[in-house]
Parts: C-alpha cells; structure tokens; sequence
C-alpha cells in the first residue's frame, strides 16, 4: 500500500515548461542529480568542483579565476553580486526596464547604497547615449542591468553600456540569468565586472544554484572593504577558501547533489557548442514567432531588441488571459507566463529556454493555443 509522500509524488505528471523558468531537465541531468551524495569535502568531490569552476568560466567567457556556483537560486546570485561589493553611502547607478532591474535597485537599497536609477519604459531598451551622459557628469561605484529581462522580453544592450563603463573607475554589475546559455554572454570582452545566473533558464537544470564569476579588479575591491560583508552566508571572502587553493576550508555545506547536476548541464552546453546553442535559441524564437502572427497575436516587444528566449505576446482584447493559461495547463500540460507588474493581465510569457527549445515544443504550443483561441 503506498503511504500519502509517495502518492503524492506519484501525482507529478511531466508538463511542458514554456514559461519564464524552470525549463525542462535533459534526462542526463536528472541522472546526475541521483548519484550518490559525497561529504562536501570529499577529494573526489573536490576534483569535480574544480571541473565546474572550469565550465562555468568556459559559458561565462572568462578567464576570472573566481567562477563559482553559489548556493541558491538566481536571487541568491543577485544578492551575492551586491552584498560582497556595496558599502553604506556606496553610489550606484542601476538601470531599470523591468522588475529585475527593480530588484536590483531593492537589493542595493537595502545595503545602504545611495542609488541613482534610470528608468525606461517596460517593453524597451536601456538607451545607450543617456547613460553616456550620465557617466560623463557622475562617478559611481558600481553600475548595474540586467541583460535579458524576463518581465518583458527585452535584450539590453549590455556590451555597448560596457563599453561605457570601461573608461570609468565602477564596476560593472550584470544580471544573466535569463540570457547565460541562449545569447551570446562574453564576460571579458565586454567588460564585466561582477556576473550573476540562475541555472533553471537556458542552462536547463533544477533551481537551485547560481553561478557567478568576478573578476580580478573586483576580488581586490572585495579584499580591501572597510566594513566586514553583512551577509555571512553569501560572504565570497569566506566562500573563495572553500572553492580555491590546495587546503579547503569548510564554510557551508554545499548542494552536492546539485553541483553533479550542473556539471552535466554546463557538458550539455558546451559538448551542443555555445554558438550552436545559441543559433538553436534564436532559429526556434523566429519559428515561434511566425506562427503566433499566423494566429493573429502580436509580440509585446520590436524585433531589434527581442529575446530570443523569452517571448513576451500581447493578450488580445476580450481574451481572459488566465483562463487560456489554465486551459493550457489542465488540457494540454503546457506551462506558460502571466506577465508581471504593469503587464500583469497584459502579456502572456512563452519560455524557449534551454532543453525547452525544440521544434516539436514549438509546434505543441502553438497546435494548442490554435485551439483554445
């Protein structure tokens, strides 16, 4: 007889996932994560953190020696990236199109930053000569964006405001969790700083772990900090003991289990090549595209600055929005996303994240909504 846990679990049926994250899972990750556990300072367990560290400034595009998963979802990625590097009084300039940009702004807020923030309309791009100017009559600290902004589908012009940034003393604070795995993201050569991910986007692995990387200049700037990290947990002048030199020292048990997982995602990703990845991302956004205007729905965003993998569409008028998405969801087993904020009630999010993006995804989406509407 099965107890209540198992069949509640036995309950779960797979759904596709087509919605702003998580993505699904390849079947190779699902295996990793049943491996059996080791101690958290295990050598064998040690030689496969070093092979990560290695990955992840292979997806990142970097030669920063500090390239870790941190323990957490995205948010904790996010938090990591302000708490080791913002002082009371610090100026940070962040740039706002969305409600991750807003998170941004909480989060430095909080930390006692004094921030100045450009806002831009929600469904179009941080402009580029504005935050010129803003640079050329200020000095900041830190200067912050998200690439791909998931409340509206928005790819900003993150190597251009790099560029900018690079003549400057700040450091430049980018949030990739959307974009790292599905568009191009080239830490070195666009000059940035402090990067954050999630891994349940493109990278199409369970919640759970957020790689970031930092770069030299930065891990300087963190070592001479004149007050102590106020987060203990997220404290990378603790965390970098555990992930470098010969002797580790142990600071929190890490994700074990999830560490395999993202060991075998960040392979699927590179063994596919990031170009490649990203060719599929961009091929399948345009397939999605052409047969949701054959349907007669529009997209929320202009063409120039789309992403690829997160496909805001604008809910006809007389549509209830959240009825189709239940219908999806009951009928169909398909997941997608309401918008968030202002756009609540506005847009529908279609997710083509990672293992998500397939054509045979594409085409059960689309059969579905031609359906429904």
């Amino acid at each position: 007889m099965q107890t209540s846990n198992e069949q509640l679990l036995n309950g779960v049926e797979e759904v596709l996932l087509m919605g702003p994250g998580p993505s699904m899972v390849h079947e190779s990750v699902y295996k990793a994560l049943s491996v059996s556990t080791l101690g958290h300072l295990d050598p064998y367990f040690i030689q496969i953190m070093d092979m990560v560290k290695v990955q992840l400034q292979q997806v990142f595009q970097t030669g920063n020696r500090l390239a870790i998963p941190m323990s957490g979802t995205g948010s904790a990625g996010m938090e990591t990236s302000f708490v080791n590097f913002i002082e009371p009084g610090d100026p940070v300039l962040i740039l706002i199109n969305g409600v991750f940009g807003m998170r941004q702004k909480d989060v430095a807020e909080r930390l006692g930053a004094r921030v100045d923030a450009m806002e831009y309309e929600w469904g179009t791009p941080v402009l580029v000569d504005e935050v010129a100017e803003k640079l050329q009559r200020n000095n900041y600290k830190i200067v912050a964006m998200v690439h791909a902004e998931t409340s509206t589908g928005v790819a900003n012009p993150v190597e251009a405001i790099g560029e900018l940034v690079k003549g400057t003393d700040s450091l430049f604070l980018v949030d990739t969790v959307t974009s790292l795995g599905g568009m191009e993201v080239a830490v070195d050569k666009w000059g940035i700083d402090i990067i954050y991910s999630g891994t349940q986007k493109c990278l199409s692995c369970p919640p759970g772990i957020a790689p970031v990387s930092v770069s030299e200049r930065a891990v300087e700037i963190l070592h001479n900090r004149e007050t102590k990290v106020p987060n203990w947990y997220l404290d990378l002048t603790m965390i970098i003991n555990y992930w470098e030199g010969e002797k580790r020292a142990y600071h929190h048990t890490a994700p074990i289990n999830m560490i395999y997982a993202l060991h075998q995602s960040l392979f699927n990703v590179l063994d596919e090549g990031l170009e490649n990845a990203w060719a599929r991302h961009q091929e399948y956004h345009k397939v999605l595209v052409s047969g949701l205007e054959e349907l007669g729905l529009t997209m929320f965003v202009d063409p120039d600055y789309r992403l690829p993998m997160l496909n805001a569409v604008v809910v006809p008028d007389g549509v209830d929005e959240a009825s189709v998405r239940s219908r999806l969801r009951k009928d169909y087993r398909i997941e997608i996303g309401a918008g968030l904020g202002p756009m609540a009630g506005k847009v529908w999010r279609i997710g083509l994240m990672g293992e998500t993006c397939r054509p045979e995804n594409v085409d059960r989406v689309l059969f579905a909504l031609k359906e429904i509407l």
